[in-house]
């Protein structure tokens, strides 16, 4: 209420659960509101539990504001990662994260919908444990191939994520590329989001999960690339109407790596377990990966293949964004695209299919990034998106640290600047 005693109601964009005792209420624009908590130091919130339609009125107590902190990132990270959606004109800017001590609780009753009972029925117990399993045996897995293809696996039978994608980071160029999915009828391989927008975006950029769990007052935001003029783009797998999202950054040594995305056409689908759940994975695959990278790099073996035989296909590599088309098709670009130019020009020049790990580190001709960037994991990118293409060039891995380029026939190569 202000001084004269009239209450001021406004809605709020997050009312952040901090402990037992406490809640975080989000300052975005309620500035008459933050006025009268000034004068009286009492607020009182209804909240609604979107999965069982209960409400509860909080009776509060305010304490402090913060403009920094863990509670003020985490609501600035999902506060960004739903903003986008909810359409343009609307001032998505945190101003601070506003401390309350919780004085009351009280139940207003509300008959629960049996689709949400049935989820409030799932055990969280059992949900981090067959996370925990599962990320036993990702520390089990020395091939980085098995480890994707397992936890993808894993994450759909075991915890029962019906649309999952894992998409590697790549901070040359700001964005991430799908390198694996399950329940998409296209495995999108190569597609891309945008570091820093929607909820795998904002993911990689904040270092955090992030968890939608009612996307339907507002439009969707596929966090997709949207395709600027002249930009190649592989459409990124997604529902047409996802109602929860949750998305895990994969860090390792203190670095994001990539992002574990999964959705689902049901509102509230996404628990606090699930969040910790698919951050737990998001961890180990991505400290798996890495490990992967430093193990043995292989010796290169100096054979050579008979050379292919047939009408050469054309292969044009873009220099200024790595883009490369086989046959005027889009393939990919970024590091693997200008990974794959390498080995063919290559194998032009001396007629080589077998090539390792170690030499292609050492080649400064192809300016990779640091080890952090995986190399080991982008072959396996390229190695997937050609496939899907059905591509006249394919790569193998005789034994661990070493790249075997198959050829059905001849390239020819092309260079655009």
């Amino acid at each position: 209420m202000d001084d004269e005693g009239i209450p001021n109601v406004s809605y709020l964009s997050q009312v952040h659960y901090v402990d037992d005792e406490h809640v975080a209420l989000s300052n975005q624009f309620f500035s008459k509101t933050a006025r009268n908590v000034e004068l009286t130091g009492q607020a009182t919130v209804l909240v609604v539990d979107g999965r069982t339609g209960q409400q509860y009125e909080l009776d509060l107590v305010f304490e402090r504001a913060v403009q920094s902190g863990d509670t003020f990132s985490r609501i600035d990270a999902q506060i960004r990662a739903t903003g986008a959606r909810e359409g343009p004109g609307v001032p998505w800017l945190l101003r601070s994260a506003d401390i309350y001590r919780v004085r009351g609780c009280q139940l207003v009753p509300a008959q629960p919908e049996p689709a949400a009972a049935e989820l409030l029925r799932q055990d969280s117990g059992a949900l981090l444990a067959a996370a925990a399993r599962l990320a036993m045996r990702l520390a089990k897995t020395s091939d980085p191939d098995a480890m994707i293809d397992g936890m993808l696996d894993g994450l759909q039978r075991e915890l029962g994520y019906t649309n999952v994608i894992v998409l590697l980071a790549d901070e040359e160029c700001g964005r991430l590329t799908t390198i694996g999915s399950r329940g998409y009828s296209l495995g999108g391989v190569g597609s891309e989001a945008r570091i820093g927008e929607g909820a795998i975006g904002v993911a990689a950029a904040s270092a955090r999960p992030i968890r939608i769990s009612d996307m339907s007052r507002g439009r969707r935001y596929a966090a997709a690339v949207g395709g600027e003029a002249g930009e190649r783009v592989i459409p990124l797998p997604g529902l047409t109407e996802p109602q929860s999202q949750l998305a895990a950054p994969m860090i390792s040594n203190g670095r994001v790596q990539g992002v574990l995305f999964a959705e689902d056409a049901r509102r509230f689908r996404f628990t606090h377990a699930d969040e910790d759940a698919l951050a737990m994975v998001a961890l180990q695959l991505a400290g798996g990966l890495r490990l992967s990278e430093a193990e043995a790099p292989g010796v290169r073996r100096d054979g050579q293949a008979r050379a292919p035989a047939g009408r050469p296909f054309h292969v044009r590599y873009h220099s200024f964004d790595d883009s490369l088309f086989i046959d005027d098709v889009y393939l990919i670009k970024g590091v693997p695209g200008r990974l794959l130019f390498h080995l063919l020009k290559l194998h032009a020049e001396s007629g080589r299919t077998d090539f390792s790990n170690r030499e292609l580190r050492l080649d400064g001709a192809l300016r990779l990034p640091e080890l952090k960037d995986n190399l080991e994991a982008r072959l396996i990118l390229l190695r997937r998106r050609l496939d899907e293409k059905e591509a006249p060039v394919r790569i193998t891995r005789p034994e661990r640290g070493l790249i075997h380029l198959e050829l059905a026939r001849p390239p020819r190569l092309e260079v655009v600047a």
